[in-house]
């Protein structure tokens, strides 16, 4: 991305956030945005209904409207609700650029973008970039969408190229991963830890938690490694929580695996301090869905842990192999459970890959440097528009 032109403005730039939610715990992207941004932004979001709010009601209303209609598969028509409220708010707070969570909160308010000649700006994330229910259903929408946007943001290399098929503008294309954030993620030391391994996120197909089960479950197996007491730490919710309960009876783990259910970023930090590393068998989901790069990864990085994942998504380009740590194949809960062992018997290897790992996130993936660089995407597109229309 090109730097802003010295005495391009002295004001802040306003911007127009419109996102499906602000609540979801797992969703700390959305909230670093607009807490870290530093532009002028106003937001409103899908699943906000406040009855003394006029506007903010009107837009969760007519999300609600959209996702009725598309439901129905009346896909053109379940544009328009969303989009007329957005019209509505672009002539309200008169944004110099939209930004857009996800690409299926985007072709809901899209047409909004072109009857007012307002940039858009959309952010991908993963499943909307993945997922049959989305992807699968939306395929046409998205190039019509991409077609229009000023700007696109992915987490990932693959996701870049799924887009890119469908037509985003290759050079307003921003791979940023949403990246760790270095004021709470700090002080893992993983040499010193006792050999507990944390794995951190929600419990559904994509995150892998039935197969980072099994594989703990046959590390277990092996007498040296049960002799040592290991531990696994799960953090999260999430429909597949039953059947890892179950699992965990099945496979006679009741003493060696914790679940801790939700936790805030600071008792994730915390609980990062405690243990000897990270674990997370991302794959592909039976509908598709996929990761973009998962936070949780960049984090336990920033932390100074060792880092046992699978090549999946965006996972390779911030974990480096066998340098920051162990990558495995989708689906092989046997490599898996030998990396693990790999951790818990040799302290000093856990403690050089987590070294490695702090040092390339710091360098590369924290907020700060996500934060800068969709600010730089935003200008970009509010400066070519200010260009335009002189």
């Amino acid at each position: 991305m090109s730097e802003v032109p010295a005495g391009r403005s002295n004001c802040r730039e306003r911007v127009l956030v419109l996102a499906p939610t602000a609540r979801a715990v797992s969703e700390t992207f959305i909230r670093a945005n607009l807490n870290g941004l530093s532009l002028d932004l106003t937001a409103y979001f899908g699943d906000d209904l406040p009855l003394h709010a006029p506007w903010r009601l009107a837009y969760g209303s007519a999300i609600f409207i959209s996702k009725f209609f598309t439901r129905l598969n009346w896909l053109h028509l379940a544009g328009l609700p969303a989009a007329c409220v957005a019209f509505a708010l672009i002539r309200r707070h008169q944004p110099e650029v939209v930004m857009v969570e996800f690409g299926f909160e985007a072709v809901r308010v899209m047409e909004a973008c072109v009857w007012s000649g307002v940039p858009l700006v959309v952010h991908f994330r993963g499943s909307d970039a993945s997922a049959r229910t989305r992807l699968g259903l939306l395929k046409n929408r998205y190039r019509r969408l991409l077609s229009m946007a000023s700007g696109v943001i992915v987490k990932s290399r693959p996701m870049a190229d799924t887009l890119l098929a469908l037509g985003a503008p290759a050079d307003r294309l921003l791979i940023s991963p949403s990246g760790a954030n270095a004021s709470l993620f700090q002080g893992s030391s993983p040499a010193a830890a006792p050999p507990v391994l944390l794995a951190v996120g929600r419990f559904v197909p994509k995150k892998g938690p039935l197969e980072t089960l099994r594989a703990f479950g046959l590390l277990c197996r092996d007498p040296v490694l049960s002799a040592s007491k290991p531990q696994l730490w799960m953090v999260g919710d999430g429909p597949l929580l039953p059947s890892a309960r179950s699992l965990v009876i099945e496979l006679g783990l009741q003493e060696r695996v914790r679940f801790l259910g939700v936790c805030s970023q600071v008792r994730v930090a915390e609980l990062m301090r405690q243990v000897r590393g990270f674990v997370q068998h991302s794959k592909v989901a039976p509908d598709g869905d996929s990761e973009g790069s998962p936070v949780a990864v960049m984090e336990a990085q920033l932390s100074g842990l060792p880092v046992v994942a699978t090549r999946h998504a965006g996972i390779p380009e911030v974990v480096l192999e066998n340098q920051t740590g162990l990558l495995v194949d989708e689906g092989d809960e046997c490599a898996m459970a030998h990396a693990m062992s790999l951790l818990l018997l040799d302290p000093a290897l856990a403690a050089e890959l987590g070294a490695c790992g702090r040092r390339r996130i710091q360098e590369q993936f924290t907020v700060e440097h996500h934060l800068r660089q969709v600010e730089q995407l935003l200008r970009d597109a509010i400066y070519d528009r200010r260009a335009a229309c002189c």
